[in-house]
């Protein structure tokens, strides 16, 4: 099989610039979430949503799936959801006298995983091999997912009633972590009078194929990274280590996380390379749900960490 003509730079700018104008059509003022959202796939991540019910993160994750011409499935967590119904399950079939598994949803290149607080930890881990491994294993036999493969999880704030907080080795699986917010009064206006979001979505077309979208992942690694943005990034990993306010820093897959979101970045905003900029805009939905205070009065929501971060380190 012939490799694919590689996208250049200015391409993959274009194709993102299109898309988010597209979804931009759908959830509204949130060209920003819209960004992160791309880049976060770009890196070859998964994406956590943590909002409110209502405003919007179903159907960004769906508008997601669309815009990228992916298969999509979408799995609702509840008190009651058992591993096998995300992983599949075994079932005797009487004429070969064997045991044939019948695929869970988990297997397709989309997966939402909606309200995933909602499910019980033993639900959750279903989720972590394939996560992690891009692979699901059952009754011994390992399975390989779909190519490519992310997972977004809406999540309901944890002080809702009937949530089960996700553990941080859950969390860490996560490359970024955004919110949603209300919208402004101008934009609200515009949802009372306007056609129905799910509507909308019936007819949007991809703007970005599944073949495209693997040579942009591949393209994200390659995005030319200076010596003095290596520094910056290990400033920024060693203070969130040192500062006596924090209970843990970020792990060493988390600083390569935050670097692979600032490459892809700069690649769809059509840089030669990444700068401090692109690592700013990146760091407080890469680091929020990954640091933690010592003092549990003094939580903050992620943009306020990932802003005092930054304000305390200089670049470079």
């Amino acid at each position: 099989m012939d490799s694919p003509t590689p996208i250049v730079t200015a391409d993959a700018a274009s194709l993102a610039a299109n898309t988010v104008k597209q979804l931009s059509r759908i959830i509204l003022g949130k060209e920003h979430q819209i960004r992160l959202g791309l880049a976060c796939l770009f890196a070859r991540g998964h994406l956590l949503i943590e909002d409110i019910p209502g405003v919007g993160k179903t159907t960004l994750a769906h508008a997601l799936s669309q815009a990228l011409g992916l298969s999509y499935q979408r799995i609702q967590f509840t008190s009651d959801l058992l591993p096998a119904d995300i992983i599949g399950v075994s079932i005797f079939d009487r004429n070969t006298s064997s045991f044939r598994f019948h695929k869970g949803p988990i297997f397709s290149q989309l997966v939402l995983a909606d309200e995933v607080n909602r499910a019980t930890p033993k639900a959750q881990s279903a989720l972590l091999e394939a996560m992690e491994e891009h692979q699901v294993t059952a009754d011994g036999q390992t399975y390989p997912l779909a190519a490519p493969f992310f997972v977004i999880a809406t999540q309901n704030p944890a002080y809702q009633i009937g949530t089960y907080p996700l553990p941080e080795s859950q969390l860490d699986r996560f490359l970024m972590r955004i919110e949603l917010g209300f919208p402004d009064a101008a934009l609200e206006r515009q949802l009372l009078l306007g056609q129905d979001r799910r509507d909308m979505l019936a007819n949007f077309n991809a703007t970005i194929t599944p073949q495209q979208l693997l040579i942009l992942q591949n393209a994200v690694p390659r995005v030319h990274v200076s010596e003095a943005l290596l520094d910056y990034v290990q400033a920024l990993v060693r203070y969130t280590r040192e500062a006596p306010a924090f209970e843990s820093g970020l792990s060493p897959r988390a600083a390569i996380g935050l670097l692979r979101a600032a490459q892809a970045w700069a690649l769809i905003h059509d840089h030669a390379g990444v700068v401090p900029e692109d690592l700013q805009a990146v760091l407080p939905a890469v680091v929020g749900h990954r640091i933690k205070y010592k003092d549990d009065t003094a939580a903050r929501i992620p943009a306020e960490i990932g802003r005092l971060v930054l304000e305390a380190v200089p670049v470079p």
